[in-house]
């Protein structure tokens, strides 16, 4: 199995640190993905800010805290599920594997068929795990790939 632990993985933890946390500054995201096992640099977590479109915005207290902000019009449920939910993202062959916390497979699973994404052809969770079958022709890495640049904005 492919484990995708790439630049989209860490854009996707960075924007669920920020929907789940109140964070005022890069350091405190630094922090955070040090804690989930991503070794970055501040000059990284500042691209990576800019390209999944965080700013800063008013919080409680008058406190500036980070927050992605969605166009208007634009339906992103599918990436804000996979930004809080999904772990690893991993392909084989015409399959692809999406771990989650214990209970969030099925939220998962149903966002990701309602996506219509090209190639998927239905998908099965666990409790933590969120099994997905791909057309041969299309498959399971391309589709793995797509999940992970949705989910990192």
């Amino acid at each position: 199995m492919i484990i995708h632990m790439n630049t989209a993985a860490r854009r996707r933890a960075i924007r669920r640190i920020i929907a789940t946390e109140d964070v005022s500054s890069q350091q405190e995201i630094r922090n955070a993905l040090s804690d989930e096992g991503f070794g970055v640099t501040q000059a990284t977590i500042s691209r990576d800010l800019k390209e999944i479109g965080a700013v800063k915005v008013r919080g409680q207290g008058n406190r500036f805290v980070y927050a992605v902000q969605s166009p208007e019009g634009v339906d992103n449920g599918l990436g804000r599920v996979l930004a809080g939910f999904a772990n690893e993202i991993a392909a084989s062959g015409n399959l692809v594997v999406v771990k989650t916390p214990p209970g969030a497979a099925q939220v998962v699973a149903a966002a990701i068929d309602r996506a219509g994404l090209d190639g998927v052809l239905g998908s099965v969770a666990g409790d933590d795990t969120v099994l997905i079958v791909v057309a041969t022709q299309v498959g399971g890495s391309r589709v793995a790939d797509a999940l992970e640049q949705i989910g990192a904005g």
